[in-house]
């Protein structure tokens, strides 16, 4: 789905290290910021990423993307929580998965 709407496989190569990525624009930083904020536990989306997403997103927009995300991580932890496995619909395409911290790492940063 990512390829049909325009994401490169450069792009989908740097995702998990989208930050200093010169694959994506501002913008797109932006919302993989907040992509991230919401996929974590507890969800911490910070009143300044809010802000900075509403500069460049109406009301209505950041609706719509709000409930993409969300949604995308209902049907994730849906499918963990009945051990739904993947059906090999990737097969030669790519699905790279973020780098976690460690809860050590955490705290060694708080």
């Amino acid at each position: 789905m990512g390829r049909t709407a325009g994401v490169t496989e450069e792009q989908l190569m740097a995702l998990p290290d989208f930050e200093t990525s010169t694959a994506f624009t501002d913008l797109e930083k932006l919302v993989l910021r907040y992509s991230a904020a919401m996929t974590n536990t507890p969800v911490e989306v910070s009143d300044e990423l809010f802000a900075a997403l509403h500069r460049h997103f109406d009301e209505r927009q950041l609706v719509e993307l709000t409930s993409a995300i969300a949604w995308e991580n209902y049907r994730a932890r849906f499918d963990h929580a009945f051990g739904i496995q993947a059906e090999g619909f990737y097969r030669g395409a790519l699905c790279l998965l973020p780098q976690r911290e460690t809860r050590n790492e955490k705290r060694e940063t708080s």
